[in-house]
């Protein structure tokens, strides 16, 4: 990235510089420069919720560890079959690629 050598100066009145204050605390941006560039060039900021992306990758993590405890302990006592294991690997595998689908197609929203 280049670096940022011109000025561009923009005079506001309290109530529109509360107005930009107010939208940047909505969008969660502190930055007003990072905010005035993104909204001079794209006209818009999105603020993504991501919790529940994050919640997902929680759960598939655990699902990750609990699947390994379980093949661990079918190799040592011969209780769960290997097959069964072979599937809910899939399944997890499976899961694991939707989770990608998500964060990239979040990814491209601009």
């Amino acid at each position: 990235m280049s670096v940022r050598e011109h000025w561009i100066n923009v005079r506001v009145n309290p109530e529109e510089l509360a107005r930009i204050h107010e939208k940047q605390k909505e969008l969660g941006i502190r930055n007003t420069g990072a905010y005035m560039r993104k909204m001079a060039m794209d006209g818009y900021c999105v603020n993504l919720d991501l919790s529940d992306v994050a919640q997902v990758s929680t759960l598939l993590r655990r699902c990750s560890n609990n699947l390994n405890q379980y093949a661990k302990r079918a190799n040592e006592s011969g209780s769960i079959y290997a097959e069964d294991i072979r599937d809910l690997q899939k399944r997890l595998d499976e899961l694991w690629e939707m989770q990608k689908l998500i964060l990239k197609r979040l990814s491209d929203i601009r």
